[in-house]
């Protein structure tokens, strides 16, 4: 055997996640590694929480980073929050709607399912009449930017629908923080989970999490102990607690990535929050202008669509993986196959954080258009670029 050191290729990421990687956040992943007690560390784990409520736009002091991916911030919520016997209203149009329904179930909850299409946003009516016909319903859980569909969800809508009828919310913003508009204190959100490598452009692995006060008596009231020792907020929250300078060991925590992580955040700050949302939102518009130029089609309804996440499409008589295959082989650019209800039948183009930016709207346009046009799709050759350069002109 004679294996060496991996060298990856270097690839331009607009698939779902994750994202492409700014190289400020790179450098501060190779920063020497300090202990996970060590004063400075904490010190930076301070800022951390405050970089993370800014984004969150929260003032709860349970907002931290979970030390492992998405789907644990998930966990992490419902493990928290579900209690066995209560009853937990899941709000499912895609994938991730699918997931939280399985907390629910693992957590002894009693699930209650409001369903809507894949691509369409979770209706508001049908979240209404649920509550009548469940008025003891202890939480209401969405997601606000269906991944595997590109679909956003009124949240603040759905949060005054439960609050009226004195339920907890919580919400999945893994592919929407830092890329659309999440005002957790101001929606009424008591339990909010995201991810690090979409929008916030970091490596995958961490999940920040924020807790509201109604969450966090919830979570103080329980007649049982969370079910996960590791995702016990009671006890993390001795590592991580507000302001003090003596913290109790819980875990060994992945130093470096929260590096990356801060950085990531710390840049975000720099820009401001509603300049990313604009970012996005202009970098979507030039996509497109181009794509639907060149006859594509953007199934999910304007007024839902996510500007970071965009499904598009595929033309008939083209299969999905060989297309994707060329673009990754004589571009070197990625972009995502559906998922579930929409596997061969979508593409799913990612504009998030770092990747949401002219060039790479330029080369996926450019590679698209190339490789569609030799595979045999009807498509209108030689305007994509020029739709969306006049975009950006204008």
């Amino acid at each position: 055997m004679s294996i060496t050191s991996f060298t990856p290729p270097i690839r331009t990421l607009m698939g779902p996640g994750p994202s492409d990687i700014h190289p400020r956040v790179l450098a501060a992943l190779s920063r020497p590694t300090l202990g996970h007690l060590d004063p400075e560390f904490i010190r930076m784990m301070d800022e951390m929480k405050q970089l993370l409520q800014y984004a969150f736009m929260t003032k709860n002091a349970m907002t931290i980073p979970i030390s492992a991916p998405g789907s644990a911030g998930m966990e992490c919520c419902f493990a928290n929050l579900v209690e066995h016997g209560d009853k937990v209203m899941v709000c499912n149009n895609g994938v991730f709607g699918t997931r939280m329904l399985e907390n629910v179930e693992r957590c002894g909850g009693v699930p209650v399912v409001v369903e809507d299409a894949w691509g369409s946003p979770v209706e508001l009516q049908k979240v209404e009449d649920a509550l009548k016909a469940h008025p003891d319903t202890r939480i209401v859980a969405f997601v606000h930017a269906e991944t595997a569909t590109g679909a956003r969800s009124d949240a603040q809508g759905i949060a005054a629908l439960a609050k009226q009828r004195g339920a907890l919310v919580i919400a999945d913003t893994v592919t929407s923080l830092g890329g659309v508009a999440l005002r957790v204190d101001e929606w009424g959100l008591d339990a909010v989970y995201s991810g690090s490598q979409k929008c916030l452009s970091c490596t995958p692995g961490l999940s920040p999490v924020t807790f509201g006060p109604a969450a966090v008596e919830k979570i103080k009231g329980r007649a049982k102990k969370v079910q996960s020792w590791f995702l016990d907020q009671t006890l993390v929250m001795g590592y991580w607690g507000s302001g003090q300078a003596k913290r109790a060991y819980h875990h060994t925590a992945p130093i470096n990535a929260l590096y990356g992580l801060h950085e990531a955040l710390v840049m975000l700050q720099e820009e401001g929050l509603e300049a990313a949302w604009a970012r996005h939102a202009r970098n979507h518009g030039a996509l497109k202008a181009g794509l639907e130029a060149m006859g594509l089609e953007l199934p999910v309804a304007l007024e839902a669509r996510l500007p970071q996440l965009n499904v598009v499409r595929i033309p008939e008589g083209i299969e999905d993986a060989p297309v994707r295959t060329a673009l990754l082989n004589e571009y070197s650019l990625e972009i995502g196959a559906g998922l579930g209800a929409g596997a061969g039948k979508v593409w799913r183009i990612g504009l998030m954080g770092h990747a949401s930016q002219k060039k790479n709207v330029v080369l996926c346009l450019t590679a698209l258009e190339s490789v569609l046009g030799r595979m045999g799709a009807s498509i209108n050759p030689g305007v994509a670029v020029k739709a969306a350069l006049q975009v950006y002109e204008s």
